[in-house]
């Protein structure tokens, strides 16, 4: 989807303008949001990449106007009222008025560091081979699905050139949309900035992550 998110180069947002401080917290309740956001996580009614489309799904005016763990907090709530763990009754009362939704797995505090230290990985064994190299020229395909997609827009009919290999990992387009983890082949694309914002950019250049079905040869027309 094309979603408020990717904002990358687009005219009127200004630089981006990172906080001098180290905190990642700035209230109680942001610590609480995340919180929240893993232990309903790790009750296997969703994956990762459902999450991250859930937030990035959101109203553009919405997304804009909000905070950091606020959209992590309205993408928890769309996820609970799809699964059915909540209503919005709920939700905006803080009171369940049913009995507990049955659920694959629940995260007990005594397992919370171990399972924080494991995390979640997403790579996978090949059962194919790579089909690009480090140093190969590539082109993204330019395509703006309705669904999930970890390919920037600002990135997508763009020239750049492998710089990495990364094996294959899940893929979070047929992930994120209940399809299956369907991996693919990992790479990095170096991106000169001139090729995504013209030559009066002041980037130098830009590396995107790229799964192998976003890539084609550039003698090759994208789909």
């Amino acid at each position: 989807m094309n979603g408020a998110q990717d904002l990358g180069g687009m005219q009127s947002f200004g630089p981006i303008r990172p906080e001098t401080d180290a905190l990642i917290f700035h209230a109680d309740w942001e610590r609480r949001v995340l919180a929240i956001t893993l232990a309903m996580g790790a009750l296997g009614k969703w994956n990762i990449d459902m999450s991250r489309a859930a937030r990035e799904s959101l109203p553009p005016a919405q997304y804009l106007a909000s905070s950091y763990f606020e959209i992590w907090f309205e993408g928890l709530k769309k996820l609970l009222l799809e699964t059915g763990l909540a209503t919005t009754e709920e939700i905006a009362n803080g009171v369940s008025s049913r009995s507990g939704v049955p659920v694959p797995r629940v995260l007990m505090a005594s397992a919370v560091a171990a399972t924080l230290r494991r995390g979640g990985p997403v790579d996978r064994p090949a059962t194919t081979e790579a089909r690009f190299k480090i140093g190969d020229a590539v082109v993204t395909r330019q395509f703006n699905p309705a669904t999930h997609t970890r390919l920037p827009r600002y990135c997508r009919g763009r020239r750049g050139r492998v710089v990495a290999v990364h094996g294959p990992h899940v893929f979070p387009d047929t992930n994120a949309i209940g399809l299956g983890e369907q991996p693919q082949w990992l790479y990095t694309i170096r991106f000169d900035g001139s090729e995504l914002w013209g030559k009066d950019t002041t980037a130098a250049s830009v590396c995107v992550d790229c799964w192998e079905s976003y890539l084609e040869y550039p003698d090759v027309a994208p789909a």
